[in-house]
C-alpha cells in the first residue's frame, strides 16, 4: 500500500456518537403550545419521548404548561409511574389482553376503541377511568362510527355497575398537517357527532380531545377541552406554520482519515467513486444508529466548519465523508444533525433526503448513541 493510501490510526481513544437533548428547547416549545391551546395540554411522550427521553421530556413539559401525559402502551405508562411521575397519564393503544389491572392499579387512564376492550378493562378493576376512542377518519385505531352507538351504550351500562368511569372521548385528525384539507372539517364533524351520541347514551365525558400538534397550532375549532402534543414538544411542526425549537443534536467523532486517488470506490457496491484525488473521513454510525439508508448519496454533515457530503452507502455502523483537499484529525467532531443554527443539517433535511418525515428520523436515532441531556 502506498503512503498516499495509508490509513492513519487514531492517536487516542474516541467516544462514539452522542445524542444531545436540549430540555430548554422542550420547555420553550411547551410554553408556546400551551399558550396556543384553548384547553389543557397533554404532553405525549410515546416512543421514548420521540427519541428524546420520555421521563426527561415529561418532567420538562409538566414544569412548563402541560398537565397530562400521553403514551401508547400500558408498558410506557407504567414506566412513567415507576419514574415517580404522578400526573394524569393516558394510554391509548393496547391489545385486548394488555395488563389493564396494572394500569388501573397505577391510576392510568386507558382508551377503549371497542366493546372487547371495554369488557377487558371492566374486568381489570372497579372504577377504571376510560376514554372512548372514536375513529374520525383514519380507519385505524378507534371505534368505527357504525359501532360507536353500541359502544357508548355498553360503556354506560358498565358505568352503572361501577366497573368503569367514562371520563373522556378522543379522536384524531387524518390531515391536520395540511390545515385546509377538507378531511379535517369532516373529522371535526364526526367527533362532534360522537360526543353527542355519548351524551345521549347518558355519558358525561369531562375530557374531549381531538387535536395533536398540527391542529393545536392551526385549528382552534379542534381543541375542545384538551390537546395532545408530542412532536411539537421536541421542535417538530408537521404543519410547517410555526417556528419551534428543535431539541436534538447528533454528533460523531472522526475515527480515521485517508487520502485516496481518483477512481477509488467507496462502500458496498461502489455506488460512489472519487472523481479526483480527495480526503475521506470515517464516522462510526450508520443505519443501526438510526441514519436512514435511503439518504445515501444525498446526506451531508457539518465537519471542520463546512457541510460535507456523505459518499457511498450509509452502512450499518459507518458512513464516509468527502473532505476534498481539507484535512481533519481523528477525534474531530462532526455534527450529523441539529437545530441548524450553526449550519449543520436538520432532521427535516435528513427526512427530505430519505423521503420520510422528521418524526421517523427523530424516533429512529439513539439506539447506540450516548444520550447527553442539557437542562
Amino acid at each position: 500500500m502506498s503512503a498516499a493510501l495509508a490509513v492513519p490510526l487514531p492517536t487516542r481513544p474516541v467516544a462514539g456518537s452522542r445524542l444531545h437533548v436540549d430540555l430548554d428547547a422542550v420547555a420553550a416549545n411547551t410554553r408556546l403550545l400551551a399558550a396556543r391551546t384553548t384547553g389543557a395540554l397533554m404532553a405525549v411522550v410515546k416512543a421514548d419521548g420521540f427519541g428524546h427521553g420520555d421521563v426527561a421530556v415529561a418532567r420538562t413539559a409538566l414544569a412548563h404548561g402541560a398537565t397530562w401525559l400521553g403514551v401508547t402502551s400500558v408498558t410506557e405508562a407504567l414506566a412513567l409511574r415507576s419514574a415517580g411521575l404522578d400526573a394524569p397519564v393516558l394510554s391509548w393503544l393496547n391489545p385486548v389482553d394488555a395488563d389493564f389491572s396494572a394500569a388501573v392499579g397505577s391510576g392510568v387512564d386507558v382508551a377503549v376503541p371497542g366493546i372487547e376492550h371495554l369488557d377487558a378493562v371492566a374486568r381489570a378493576g372497579i372504577g377504571a377511568r376510560v376514554h372512548l376512542h372514536l375513529d374520525t377518519g383514519l380507519a385505524r385505531d378507534g371505534a368505527a362510527p357504525a359501532t360507536w352507538t353500541a359502544l357508548c351504550r355498553a360503556a354506560r351500562r358498565a358505568e352503572r355497575t361501577g366497573a368503569v368511569r367514562v371520563v373522556g372521548v378522543m379522536g384524531h385528525l387524518a390531515c391536520a398537517d395540511t390545515p385546509a384539507d377538507p378531511a379535517n372539517a369532516a373529522g371535526r364533524r364526526v367527533f362532534d357527532w360522537g360526543v353527542a351520541v355519548a351524551r345521549a347514551a347518558g355519558l358525561r365525558p369531562r375530557h374531549r380531545h381531538l387535536a395533536a400538534t398540527a391542529a393545536t397550532l392551526t385549528d382552534p375549532a379542534s381543541h375542545h377541552t384538551m390537546s395532545r402534543v408530542g412532536a411539537g414538544l421536541v421542535g417538530i411542526d408537521p404543519s410547517r406554520t410555526t417556528a419551534l425549537s428543535p431539541a436534538l443534536t447528533l454528533t460523531a467523532p472522526v475515527v480515521s482519515v485517508r487520502r485516496v486517488g481518483r477512481g477509488t470506490g467507496v462502500g458496498y457496491g461502489h455506488t460512489w467513486t472519487a472523481p479526483r484525488e480527495t480526503t475521506l473521513a470515517l464516522l462510526p454510525l450508520g443505519y443501526a444508529d438510526g441514519l436512514p439508508r435511503a439518504a445515501s448519496g444525498r446526506a451531508q454533515v457539518l465537519l471542520a466548519g463546512r457541510r460535507r457530503p456523505v459518499v457511498g452507502q450509509v452502512s450499518m455502523d459507518q458512513v464516509v465523508v468527502d473532505l476534498g483537499d481539507d484535512h481533519v484529525e481523528p477525534g474531530a467532531t462532526a455534527c450529523v444533525l441539529g437545530p441548524g443554527h450553526g449550519g449543520e443539517p436538520t432532521a427535516a433535511e435528513w427526512a427530505a433526503w430519505s423521503g420520510t418525515i422528521e418524526h421517523e428520523v427523530a424516533t429512529g436515532l439513539g439506539a447506540r448513541s450516548a444520550r447527553m441531556v442539557r437542562a
